[in-house]
C-alpha cells in the first residue's frame, strides 16, 4: 500500500503530499489495526497488526463467542451450563456477524438480538446507595433483564412484543420522512406480576468492532471533553458515567453499553454471559434468577463458575482485537462535502473524530494507535423522544452514550436486517439523525433546513466511515 501511495504522490507532485497523507491516514479508522474487508465478514477480522503468534488466541475466543452453549450435563463440558433462563444460547446470535442487532418484527415475540432491561426506582436511601455499585434496583420478580427463553422443564420469564406508531417529519424543502415510535409490551409473565413502577428499556446488540481501542483511550482524554454545566455555552454538556469496576472494587469511567454502564471489555463480556446466556463467571458468580424463581437451584448447572477465567480471557482477547474496517470512497466529492457538513452542523461536538490510545505494552496491537471512532464516550441528553426514563448509575432516563460511528457504512452488508439507535427504531441513517434532540436539537434543525443535495452528502459521508 505504501509503495502505491509513493508512486501516486510522485505523479501528482510534492504540493499534494500533505493532503494525500491526511487522506491515507484518515482511512485507517483503527490505526494500524485497520483491515480492508467488505461484505458480511467485514466486522469479524482480527486486528491487522496482531502478531501471528497471538491469532490462535483470537480464534479460540472466536469459537466461544460464535458457537452455541448447551444445557448441563453435557459431553461438551467446556461450554455447558446454558440457562436455565436466557435470551440466547450464543453471543453471535445477538451480535450478528459481530455487528448490530435488530428488534423483532411486528407480531414476532422472538426478540433474539434485542433484550429488555428492567428496574424500579430507588425509593430509599439504602437503595440509592446500592446504585453506586449496581447501577439499578432490579425488578423484584424478574431482576435486571427479561429472559424470554428457558430450558425444557423451566418457563421463560415472558414474551416481548413491539408495535410502532408513525411520526412524520418534514424538511424545509417539503420532503417527508416517517419515523416509527416504538411501543414495548411484555406478556405471558410466568413468575408473578411486575412492579407497577417497573422501568423497561429495549436494547439491540451494538457492533463489536474496535472495543479494545475504545478501552485504550486514556481516561483523562475522555474526562477532558466533559462539560456537564455547559461552561462554554455551546449547548453540549456531555458527562462521563461513573460505574462500578468489579475487578478493582471501585468506581471507574464507564465506556461500554448504550449508557456507558460498563468500564471494561471483560466486565461487559461477563455481564452478557450472565444476563443474556445464563452463565456464571467469577465476576458474576450467581445465576440471573430472583428469589421467586427457584428454577436456578433446581436444575443442573455447568460448574462453578460455568465460564472459567481462562475461557473468559480468550473471549476478552477476541473482543478487544476485532478490527475496524477501513473507510471507503474518501475521494468522492459528495463524501468530502458531507464531511464538511458534518462539522458545520455540529455533529463532531459529540462524535469526536480522533484519539490516540495509551501505551499498552501487554497489548501491543492496541498501543499508541491514532484512531478515528467518532465518539466522545460521554453521556448526552438526547431529548424526550429517545428517553427510556430509566437511569443507569449516574446516567438519567434521557441520557445516552455517544455511539462510535466507525464502520457504520458497513452495517447493512454485515446484517441486512440491522437497524440503528438503542432500540433499533431507526431503519435508515437519516431516521437516526432525525430522532436526535435535546443537546443535538440545533444540529437536527440544521439538517431539517438543508437542501436535499446536502442531506445526501451528509449520508454519503456517514456511509464512508
Amino acid at each position: 500500500m505504501k509503495s502505491k501511495v509513493i508512486v501516486y504522490l510522485g505523479a501528482i507532485g510534492v504540493s499534494a503530499l500533505v493532503s494525500a497523507s491526511a487522506v491515507a491516514f484518515e482511512r485507517t479508522s483503527g490505526g494500524s489495526t485497520t483491515v480492508i474487508k467488505e461484505g458480511a465478514n467485514a466486522f469479524s477480522q482480527p486486528a491487522a497488526n496482531l502478531p501471528m503468534s497471538e491469532r490462535i488466541d483470537f480464534s479460540v475466543g472466536n469459537s466461544f463467542f460464535r458457537n452455541p452453549w448447551v444445557s448441563s450435563p453435557a459431553s461438551t463440558d467446556a461450554r455447558d451450563g446454558l440457562g436455565p433462563l436466557f435470551n440466547t444460547n450464543g453471543c453471535q446470535n445477538c451480535h450478528i456477524k459481530d455487528g448490530r442487532g435488530h428488534p423483532p418484527s411486528p407480531g414476532d415475540t422472538n426478540a433474539v438480538s434485542m433484550l429488555v432491561r428492567l428496574s424500579v426506582p430507588a425509593m430509599t436511601e439504602a437503595e440509592r446507595q446500592k446504585l453506586i455499585q449496581y447501577g439499578n434496583i432490579p425488578e423484584p420478580n424478574y431482576g435486571g433483564q427479561l429472559q424470554d427463553f428457558a430450558l425444557p422443564g423451566a418457563k421463560p420469564e415472558g414474551k416481548v412484543a413491539l408495535t410502532y406508531s408513525d411520526v412524520p417529519v418534514t424538511f424545509a424543502d417539503g420532503e417527508t420522512v416517517t419515523l416509527r415510535q416504538p411501543h414495548l409490551t411484555v406478556t405471558e409473565l410466568n413468575y408473578g406480576p411486575m412492579a407497577e413502577n417497573v422501568q423497561m428499556s429495549a436494547r439491540i446488540a451494538p457492533p463489536m468492532i474496535g472495543l479494545g481501542l475504545l478501552e485504550s483511550i486514556p481516561a483523562e482524554d475522555i474526562y477532558a471533553l466533559a462539560d456537564p454545566e455547559d461552561a462554554n455555552g455551546d449547548g453540549i454538556s456531555g458527562r462521563p458515567n461513573q460505574v462500578w469496576d468489579i475487578d478493582k472494587q471501585r468506581t471507574a469511567l464507564g465506556r461500554f453499553g448504550w449508557k456507558a454502564g460498563l468500564p471494561t471489555v471483560n466486565q461487559q463480556n461477563a455481564a452478557a454471559f450472565n444476563g443474556d446466556v445464563g452463565l456464571t463467571t467469577s465476576m458474576f458468580p450467581h445465576h440471573n434468577c430472583m428469589p421467586s424463581q427457584s428454577v436456578c437451584d433446581e436444575m443442573p448447572n455447568g460448574g462453578d463458575p460455568e465460564v472459567s477465567d481462562n475461557i473468559l480471557g480468550f473471549v476478552e482477547f477476541y473482543a478487544r482485537h476485532l478490527a475496524v474496517p477501513a473507510r471507503r470512497n474518501m475521494q468522492d466529492p459528495a463524501v468530502k462535502q458531507g464531511q464538511d457538513i458534518f462539522v458545520q452542523t455540529g455533529c463532531n461536538a459529540c462524535h469526536v473524530a480522533s484519539f490516540t490510545t495509551a501505551k499498552r505494552p501487554e497489548l501491543s496491537a492496541l498501543s499508541e494507535q491514532r484512531i478515528h471512532p467518532y465518539t466522545d464516550l460521554l453521556l448526552h441528553d438526547m431529548g424526550a423522544g429517545l428517553a427510556d426514563h430509566r437511569g443507569e448509575f449516574i446516567a438519567n432516563g434521557r441520557e445516552w452514550r455517544t455511539p462510535p460511528l466507525w464502520g457504520i457504512g458497513y452495517t447493512k452488508e454485515v446484517n441486512a436486517d440491522a437497524t440503528y439507535l438503542h432500540d433499533g427504531r431507526a431503519r435508515t441513517l437519516m431516521e437516526a439523525i432525525l430522532w436526535h434532540d435535546g443537546e443535538a436539537a440545533s444540529a437536527k434543525q440544521r439538517v431539517l433546513a438543508m437542501p436535499k443535495a446536502e442531506r445526501d452528502a451528509l449520508i454519503a459521508f456517514l456511509r464512508s466511515l
